[in-house]
């Protein structure tokens, strides 16, 4: 009787911890789960949509990434140079832009063959920025929104496990009722179904969407995540420096001479990426990844600017082959995150997730709002309670839920 009632207790308390943290953040987690489902899919879309971004193939030698470069500073005079990428036969050059405060991001879209300019494109502008935006941030300054966004998926984390601890039947007259919607009860019910059977459902889903993200929200959370998995390395990207002491004497640009040298290298990469260096001391940092749609098989490869040796790194970003898995599982958390790790399958389970997590705060607000002047326990659920004293009340077989479609840089 005394462990009956303890465990009574203990589910009260975490109804009401459910109940009040999901009202106090519900708004949030549907704002970052409506736009995480709108994102999935904008590369695809950007694809289809935007043509500046493929070229007709030519039977002729790419030019080098400095007269790519030259051209797109001729044409973006004043931008801070980031990299020179190249991607499969028939994309477009990139030469990217990117200065951090005050956030300045474009990118020239270039015939990699010619170096005719295909579009100047302000990043920070359009539908998917602005999504991404409030994904991250709310629309809110950076040093504002990104504590809110990464408190309130803490707060998210918190909430599927009470939901799972909140879901799990009293007994077994109640557990065939939480695996089914029924269709055929009054509003108030379905309601409580949906939020119930859906949010079991897809809050095993949902849990990764949060652990991930809570990777880039928090730093204590990515080096705890990474030294449970047993990682050694570092989860924070440092550059290596150059040798300033050294003079740099080549026939050719730097940036080319590497760029010759990893071409070679890596003859079917799906995208190759050359920076240029950021400082007197920085290195010449190269980016090689052998699938286009994913980045945590990127190598990532550091050389002096003076001398063009290979720099080592004591982090997780840097040569693929040098990673260990829980390195690997940090790598992959962006291509987690948004379900790429699994092709289309996994962004179409990502989306459909995604779509399911926006509606818990909705079904959940509606279920506090329809029993606000309800005595006694506002959590619990009568039906159950009855199918608990009158067990052949469920001869007839409920109707079985259709599941869903199956199937984030931390520097």
């Amino acid at each position: 009787m005394a462990e009956k009632k303890l465990s009574t207790l203990f589910k009260k308390v975490i109804g009401k911890l459910h109940l009040w943290l999901g009202l106090a953040s519900g708004i949030i987690v549907f704002i970052i789960a409506v736009t995480g489902c709108l994102y999935a899919f904008q590369a695809e879309i950007r694809n289809l949509t935007e043509g500046h971004r493929f070229v007709e193939i030519q039977n002729k030698p790419y030019l080098p990434p400095s007269r790519l470069k030259d051209i797109a500073m001729a044409a973006l005079p004043g931008k801070h140079l980031h990299a020179v990428l190249y991607g499969k036969p028939g994309k477009a050059a990139q030469v990217i832009f990117y200065h951090p405060d005050p956030v300045d991001y474009y990118v020239a879209y270039l015939n990699p063959y010619t170096g005719e300019i295909l579009k100047l494109s302000d990043e920070e502008a359009g539908f998917f920025p602005f999504i991404l935006d409030g994904h991250f941030y709310l629309w809110l300054p950076h040093e504002i929104g990104q504590p809110i966004v990464a408190s309130a998926t803490l707060v998210f984390f918190f909430m599927l496990i009470s939901g799972i601890v909140l879901w799990w039947p009293r007994n077994k007259a109640a557990a065939k009722q939480r695996f089914s919607i029924k269709w055929s009860a009054r509003w108030r019910r379905k309601n409580y179904d949906l939020h119930n059977v859906l949010g079991f459902y897809v809050s095993w889903i949902a849990i990764i969407f949060a652990i991930t993200g809570l990777v880039w929200g928090f730093t204590w959370f990515a080096k705890g995540l990474y030294a449970v998995t047993g990682g050694q390395k570092s989860v924070m990207y440092a550059e290596p420096m150059s040798d300033t002491t050294q003079v740099a004497s080549f026939d050719e640009p730097v940036m080319d001479k590497i760029w010759r040298r990893m071409t070679a290298e890596y003859p079917n990469a799906a995208v190759l990426e050359v920076h240029s260096p950021e400082t007197a001391s920085s290195p010449i940092a190269v980016g090689v990844n052998p699938d286009d749609g994913t980045y945590w098989q990127n190598d990532n490869i550091y050389f002096d600017q003076y001398t063009l040796k290979e720099l080592p790194v004591d982090h997780i970003y840097g040569r693929f082959k040098d990673a260990a898995a829980a390195d690997k599982l940090m790598r992959m958390n962006y291509d987690i995150h948004v379900g790429a790790v699994l092709g289309l399958p996994g962004k179409i389970l990502a989306f459909c997730a995604s779509l399911l997590c926006a509606s818990l705060p909705v079904t959940g607000f509606y279920i506090w709002w329809g029993r606000r002047k309800k005595k006694g326990s506002e959590l619990e659920d009568e039906e159950d309670t009855q199918l608990a004293r009158k067990p052949t009340a469920i001869k007839r077989p409920a109707p079985v839920m259709r599941r869903p479609v199956v199937a984030a840089n931390n520097k």
